[in-house]
């Protein structure tokens, strides 16, 4: 079945979505005002069709958004100030943003069901196979999974409540990018004082991330004590270097929230109740 689909708005990401609904045999529109010429040329390398919004809006059984996430809401309010005109048309809020934005959205657009979904992975071009992850009615989630059948995008539905495709994707976002930026301070540390191959020869004896090693958070609880204060002269070497050390002072008042854990044996679900502060940060008695 072909289906029509509104794209807001064609970046390096949406346009490779919208290329590879277009290559199944959807419809894909795009909505052109406003828009850079940068985003004209995606938008029409990708074969897409343009129309004003009101059209787009009205012609579309599903909107698609995939737009820099601090102006997803304002999206959303473009969409919404139409009315009546999408009433039924099934929105996909697939920008990185916190499950309490998206139930703003969700609030939004009254007259539309809303998925809220999730990319994780890079643009579907050049071989490669992004996930994208949907929550929300069953109905609308099954009817998102089905448009990418047949197309380098693997849909995963994660259940029927809203929040949980953004949740995901934020969790996995703060390891993966907050671990780049501090791999890129570190390794400016090492290169400010001429240590930096050595750096990358520790750093290559480890394959694995942390993030797939769950059974390692109760060991950092019981060793955040000691690790805190170390972290706190790592912000002074990064200082020293001229780089920004507010994430080392961070993580250090993180592990502030373990300093009464101190050598205890915890489990998982133990050490998350101290971070969080459910636990008595004095320890036992």
């Amino acid at each position: 079945m072909t289906y029509t689909i509104g794209l807001l708005h064609p970046g390096s990401m949406g346009s490779a979505f919208g290329a590879q609904l277009r290559a199944c045999g959807h419809i894909v529109l795009w909505c052109p005002d406003g828009r850079s010429d940068t985003t004209r040329r995606r938008a029409e390398h990708a074969g897409l069709e343009a129309e004003a919004l009101p059209e787009l809006v009205s012609r579309s059984d599903v909107l698609l958004s995939l737009c820099p996430p601090a102006v997803a809401e304002e999206v959303a309010a473009q969409v919404a100030e139409l009315g009546t005109a999408g009433a039924g048309t099934i929105y996909v809020e697939a920008n990185a943003v916190s499950p309490s934005r998206v139930q703003r959205i969700t609030d939004c657009l009254a007259l539309m069901p809303v998925v809220d979904a999730a990319v994780v992975g890079s643009p579907p071009v050049g071989g490669k196979y992004p996930t994208l992850y949907l929550s929300g009615p069953s109905k609308q989630t099954d009817r998102i999974a089905e448009l990418f059948v047949g197309t380098d995008v693997r849909s995963h539905v994660l259940g029927d409540s809203i929040g949980k495709a953004s949740a995901l994707k934020l969790a996995y976002s703060s390891y993966q990018k907050v671990s780049r930026v501090l791999a890129a301070v570190a390794y400016g540390a090492a290169e400010s004082y001429g240590v930096a191959d050595e750096l990358l020869v520790i750093a290559a004896k480890r394959t694995r991330s942390y993030l797939a090693e769950t059974d390692y958070i109760p060991k950092a609880a019981a060793r955040a004590w000691r690790w805190g204060p170390e972290l706190e002269d790592a912000a002074a070497l990064l200082a020293d270097a001229g780089l920004p050390d507010s994430l080392m002072h961070a993580a250090a008042a993180t592990l502030g929230r373990w300093d009464g854990n101190r050598d205890e044996r915890l489990d998982v679900a133990e050490a998350l109740e101290a971070l969080r502060g459910e636990r008595d940060l004095d320890g036992p008695s």
